[in-house]
């Protein structure tokens, strides 16, 4: 790994302009001050919870009241911490899960549990985006045929948010459902904020069949039993008519209402951006990087270049971002979606459900764990022996790991790691089971479903070839290496699947707590044979928080325009400008294989496509035989 520089602490704060950047996750809120020149000041995330259901695995329930005072009480610290005065932030941006929230029309939260207190005030009113009740209801928009589902890959995700509204619709009081606004999470926030009612198109375009140029399609709506939502053009629950559609980090209403800003410690006025999906702030926080190469030079990337560099969000989840600047229709890849970014380009989504956040303490022996990463390691026999391990070594578990693996390697005589497990073989959908009965409230993490991309296959499932009589940690160490194999191969899976369609992918910019894995890292590089861009030490968890304080930068500066009119070539100068400004340079991974490993990882990727294949194959043996 070759590392270049980093900015300098800013030597005089008071002086200096700042904003503030918060990004509400699937489990907590985290707000972080950062500066013009993009050093974080100071940052403080905390908890939010989950509500599951003991009867019913798929509800993942959360609250607008829960989420808004931990963003008050993360922004307060964050002030506190560095003194800094709140007359020196000068914008604010939100990014947030894409969740859907539901409120009447006043802002008071609605009940989304199923039961009696159904569409009732009630604080549990967010249908978390890892939230399966909708399958019913996708499974009819995705019958339609219609339109909008040319523009999300050909298949609309249970996950979105117009299942989950139809879904509200047939179960709830007519009453209380015409008296109901639903927001996409990122876009309550910033109503929540500010008072304005005005959308995003990030939010509506990637998650609410907004189509782009064209808007609202009243006909889909008629047709799967929401025709009420469209009220003679006004569409007053999804709360924007077309006019009112803001792109990223566009100035909402008069910035912060004044509760809002006594609640968050701020000033009354201050500008608000209009909010993103945390997956793009990610890719407003990485993919601006300057990196230097023999490949790629240390001079500012241009907006032009942006086509060429893949974001890779990797967490929980990985979402792999992609902008064009022309719309690129990809079979089972989300999008493409129009302005959710930039206005005129189009933005492509891949992803991969399960993947698994890198936590370096021991992780819960837990059978519920649904993240591929965590469950192969918990699951295995010989995962006490590795936590007892990484405590008499004082190393973290995956340390321990690394050097097992490296140390069969040597034994083993391989030239390298894809070697050593040149006979086993993983394929990552793995399909979570229900949560046991003791832990529905504490559960937190989304149960994966089949794939997302590119096969936008739900029944896809995880596959182990390979299995031996050992119980030993050598063995646990090879499945945790074949585990991190199966992401990098199903990545380059969906990489060929990109460009196959018209993209031309050069560089993966990578953040998240995936990104400082660098078994992984490596793998992503030498599988997908393109070089990986990481954030600086320590920041790879932090690009879509700073991503976010990006749009809080882009309000302060649209706001001192107000009341002219922004060209879109004005307005992609800006926001380029200020991510440039405030991104770090990046650490580039260029992919470093020798041949006999590239000839394995071709193997091993011809093997992953024909584990796909036969599973396919295998599900309409099983079938037939059923009929």
């Amino acid at each position: 790994m070759y590392e270049f520089g980093f900015r300098q602490p800013a030597a005089g704060y008071p002086t200096m302009s700042y904003y503030l950047g918060i990004d509400v996750g699937t489990g907590s809120a985290r707000a972080a001050l950062i500066s013009s020149n993009g050093e974080v000041i100071a940052s403080s995330t905390v908890d939010t919870e989950t509500w599951r259901d003991p009867h019913d695995h798929c509800i993942f329930e959360q609250s607008t009241t829960d989420i808004w005072a931990a963003i008050a009480s993360a922004t307060k610290t964050c002030l506190a911490s560095c003194n800094i005065s709140p007359a020196a932030v000068k914008g604010i941006g939100f990014d947030a899960t894409c969740s859907l929230a539901v409120a009447d029309f006043d802002g008071g939260p609605v009940q989304v549990t199923s039961g009696p207190d159904l569409g009732a005030p009630g604080e549990r009113n967010v249908v978390l985006w890892a939230d399966h009740r909708a399958e019913k209801q996708a499974d009819l928009v995705n019958s339609t045929g219609s339109v909008v589902l040319d523009y999300v890959g050909g298949t609309m995700s249970l996950e979105m948010e117009v299942p989950k509204i139809l879904w509200l619709k047939q179960h709830m009081d007519p009453s209380r459902f015409a008296a109901s606004q639903f927001f996409d999470l990122p876009d309550f926030l910033t109503y929540r904020a500010t008072g304005a009612r005005t959308r995003s198109c990030c939010s509506l375009t990637c998650k609410c069949s907004f189509l782009p140029g064209l808007g609202w399609q009243d006909a889909f709506f008629e047709q799967i039993g929401l025709g009420e939502l469209v009220q003679g053009g006004a569409y007053p629950q999804l709360g924007a008519s077309h006019a009112d559609v803001l792109t990223a980090g566009l100035p909402v209403g008069n910035g912060l209402s004044a509760a809002a800003a006594t609640e968050l410690g701020l000033l009354e006025g201050t500008p608000v951006g209009s909010g993103v999906i945390d997956a793009y702030a990610g890719w407003l926080g990485t993919v601006a990087a300057r990196v230097n190469s023999e490949e790629l030079t240390d001079t500012p990337p241009t907006l032009a270049d942006s086509r060429y560099r893949l974001a890779a969000i990797a967490g929980t989840s990985t979402c792999h971002l992609i902008q064009s600047p022309e719309g690129v229709f990809v079979n089972g890849v989300w999008g493409p979606y129009r302005d959710a970014l930039f206005r005129g380009w189009w933005m492509n989504e891949g992803g991969q459900s399960s993947t698994g956040q890198v936590r370096f303490d021991p992780l819960p022996i837990s059978a519920d764990k649904a993240q591929l990463i965590e469950f192969v390691l918990t699951t295995h026999p010989a995962y006490p022996l590795l936590v007892d391990a990484s405590k008499a070594q004082s190393k973290n578990i995956y340390d321990v790991l690394t050097d097992t693996l490296e140390k069969l390697r040597i034994e083993e005589g391989a030239e390298s790691l894809t070697e050593l497990t040149k006979d086993m073989h993983l394929y990552p959908d793995f399909h979570g089971a229900p949560p046991s009965p003791h832990s529905y409230q504490q559960y937190t993490e989304p149960v994966a479903q089949g794939n997302r991309s590119p096969l936008a296959d739900p029944r896809m499932r995880g596959a182990l070839v390979g299995l031996v009589l050992d119980a030993e940690l050598s063995d646990l160490a090879r499945r945790y290496f074949l585990a991190l194999q199966a992401i990098a191969l199903q990545t380059r899976h969906i990489i060929d699947t990109l460009d196959g369609a018209g993209h031309d992918v050069r560089l993966i910019a990578l953040s998240g707590g995936q990104a400082g894995n660098e078994v992984l890292v490596r793998l992503l590089a030498d599988t997908c044979g393109r070089p990986v861009v990481l954030p600086p030490p320590g920041a790879a968890g932090g690009a879509v928080v700073r991503g976010a304080a990006m749009l809080g930068r882009f309000a302060a500066e649209a706001a001192k325009r107000a009341g002219a009119d922004i060209s879109e070539t004005v307005q992609g100068e800006i926001l380029w400008g200020i991510m440039v400004d405030m991104t770090p340079p990046g650490t580039l991974v260029a992919p470093s294989a020798s041949p006999k490993e590239k000839r394995l990882l071709e193997a091993k990727y011809k093997i992953f496509q024909e584990m796909i294949d036969m599973q396919r194959r295998w599900r309409r043996e099983m079938e037939e035989a059923c009929e």
